[in-house]
């Protein structure tokens, strides 16, 4: 299956991310501006508000957390592998692995503070950028929603469509989480989501097999390069 689209949303989301990361090392300040404005706004609204704060913590912490997300991908990697399709098993783990340390290693590097509240609703614990909730969840369900148009390339389009909006939602919705509870700015789950779909087409997409030339066929080059 053609996997340009994927390609161009690696090469677009890896422009985001460079792009991001160096105006948050920098501090730029409409980013920063912005960032602070959004972030007393919705924070405002979960104090005013607890019974729908409890219900986003438990999507943030339960439903979109990194560890489901990565339960769900070693499901995916386990059902691959025992159908012998050890190669797609390989890049959903590579995807999900390289989305924990890349931005375990990117935030230790960037070292960014997260926000403070004097009435806090939520807490979270080392640096902001980038957020891991949303690196996991870009990354994980990109690589589920290829899998699927890959190996169902005859489903329906109710059920693809469906699988496409499910995805948007469980992406989407653990950005806005993050910055709803007060753990994240808003350029942090931004990051996460270039990074972890960047890191996920670039899974997709890279080459894993070399394409070896049959004997007989060496055979012939080498006889008329003498020729």
């Amino acid at each position: 299956m053609r996997c340009g689209w994927v390609r161009w949303t690696g090469v677009g989301c890896a422009v985001l991310w460079v792009v991001l990361t160096v105006l948050v090392a920098v501090g730029w300040r409409p980013l920063l501006s912005g960032d602070g404005a959004v972030a007393v706004r919705l924070h405002a609204y979960a104090v005013r508000n607890p019974e729908a704060t409890a219900a986003v913590r438990v999507l943030s912490d339960l439903v979109w957390d990194p560890w489901t997300m990565r339960v769900l991908a070693v499901a995916a990697c386990v059902w691959l592998w025992r159908r012998r399709r050890g190669e797609l098993a390989l890049r959903v783990a590579a995807a999900t692995a390289a989305a924990a340390l890349v931005n375990q290693g990117m935030k230790s590097l960037m070292g960014r503070e997260r926000p403070e509240w004097p009435d806090p609703v939520d807490s979270a614990s080392y640096a902001a950028y980038p957020s891991g909730h949303a690196a996991t969840a870009a990354a994980v369900c990109l690589m589920l929603l290829w899998l699927l148009l890959r190996r169902v390339p005859r489903a329906p389009a109710w059920a693809v469509a469906a699988a496409a909006v499910l995805a948007a939602v469980s992406v989407l919705g653990v950005g806005f989480t993050r910055v709803f509870l007060g753990v994240h700015w808003t350029s942090d789950v931004l990051g996460g989501w270039a990074l972890g779909a960047g890191l996920a087409a670039l899974a997709i997409t890279v080459p894993l097999r070399v394409r070896r030339t049959a004997p007989a066929e060496d055979g012939r080059r080498e006889l008329s390069g003498r020729t």
